[in-house]
């Protein structure tokens, strides 16, 4: 029989939490700051939906029961509720000690009863305001039954005045807006009565919604932006923030696009290609952030293709080589592309030396020397034009009558013998 070392309790909870707080250790280094933002983000959610319910709690008072609100009160003019629970007088004769001779104290009401009253008057108070208001309901529906069919009625009007003008939705929505406030206003001024105390409400309203709604707010004005200013459209092909495709919708809030592919993204397509990917994001980018159009006034884009020769090789010839390989390929593609975009140049007063036909630069590297090719293609086209100079830039440099001449760049490791006085020697 073999006797096993035993510990004791304490030491057993000691062990047995020791690994939690190393994990926990471990996890807080992992994650420094998430948990504070995680608390940020709970704390500005509470704040905006606690905006939201004192603007819709103050709608709701200053609809249903505007007494209570302070509006609609004149100084010696009683609220109906106030009518309606009013208690009965009190007759002078009657004795109203809480004790009698020879009687013992009435016993006082239960809570419950109570509060089953409280709820009972509170309910016929907004009976009595709903019902008193009444004819003011009425107006305020006709008001709205108004501006409906004055907005139906408006947009085709103007749609069909403004036909395909780019700013026709945006002038349309804003008609709309402008219809549905003025309604709005009359409706709340005959619910209220009071112009002073209808301005302090609505100020305070809309303090705390824009608080509350301040994203779709903000996307709102995006929106219009955007239709005023024309930053894109329906079928460009853009980069908003991390966001790289085509457009395919624009509503009031969102814009949608297909997504294009891009080598700096990160995804499984790695050219500028559709992924067949739809992405949503808000338009309040447009005032945030960066707006690149690649399609907008002008459809095609500056591309380039670097090929790297060894140092050893006859630059003059390849410079030679990779031009007239480039002009074959995209001269007749480039020309007319070329002379439009040096006319938008010319027209906004920036310099015009526009290139018709590729051309090569040279630029150094680390061991070898990088001949550019630099040409003008369609925007929706670089991978098939950079792909097919490519595979023509491949043939021409394998030729015979270039060996020697034309070096490529592969991987080599150059080792050098150094000699007990520090100085290169050659190997025996």
């Amino acid at each position: 029989m073999q006797l096993r070392p035993t510990t004791t309790s304490r030491e057993n909870v000691i062990r047995s939490r020791r690994p939690r707080r190393q994990r926990r250790g471990r996890m807080r280094g992992r994650r420094p700051g998430g948990r504070v933002a995680s608390a940020r983000g709970r704390l500005r959610h509470f704040r905006q939906a606690t905006l939201l319910a004192v603007a819709i709690t103050s709608l709701l008072l200053l609809l249903i029961a505007p007494w209570e609100a302070g509006l609609a009160i004149d100084a010696g003019e009683p609220s109906p509720a106030s009518e309606a629970v009013s208690p009965a007088p009190a007759d002078p004769d009657q004795d109203l000690s809480p004790e009698r001779e020879g009687q013992s104290p009435e016993p006082t009401e239960p809570i419950g009863q109570a509060a089953a009253e409280e709820a009972a008057r509170t309910l016929e108070t907004l009976w009595y305001g709903l019902y008193g208001n009444l004819p003011k309901f009425l107006v305020v529906l006709g008001v709205v039954v108004v501006a409906w069919v004055l907005v139906r009625l408006v947009r085709p009007l103007l749609r069909r005045t403004l036909k395909r003008w780019e700013k026709a939705d945006a002038v349309v929505a804003l008609i709309g807006i402008v219809i549905w406030i003025f309604a709005a206003g009359i409706s709340l001024s005959v619910l209220a009565g009071d112009i002073r105390a209808l301005v302090g409400s609505l100020g305070l309203i809309g303090l705390a919604l824009s608080w509350a709604l301040q994203t779709p707010i903000e996307s709102f004005s995006g929106w219009l932006l955007n239709s005023f200013k024309g930053y894109y459209r329906v079928g460009d092909r853009v980069a908003v923030g991390d966001v790289f495709g085509d457009v395919y919708q624009i509503d009031y809030l969102a814009t949608t696009v297909w997504e294009i592919g891009s080598p700096s993204r990160g995804g499984f397509v790695q050219a500028e290609q559709p992924t067949g990917r739809l992405i949503t994001f808000p338009n309040n980018e447009v005032l945030a952030g960066t707006v690149v159009n690649l399609t907008r006034d002008f459809p095609y884009v500056w591309d380039e293709l670097t090929v790297p020769l060894a140092n050893e090789s006859d630059l003059g010839l390849g410079m030679r080589v990779l031009t007239d390989v480039a002009r074959e390929l995209l001269e007749p593609h480039m020309s007319a592309p070329a002379h439009r975009y040096a006319e938008i140049l010319e027209r906004a007063g920036l310099e015009v030396g526009v290139a018709e036909e590729p051309r090569v630069f040279v630029s150094m590297n680390e061991s070898w020397t990088d001949l550019t090719i630099r040409y003008l293609v369609n925007a929706r086209e670089r991978r098939k034009w950079k792909s097919e100079l490519t595979m023509r830039v491949m043939a021409e440099l394998k030729k015979e009558k270039h060996a020697g001449h034309l070096i490529s760049v592969f991987p080599r490791r150059q080792v050098q013998f150094i000699g007990p006085d520090g100085l290169a020697v050659k190997p025996s």
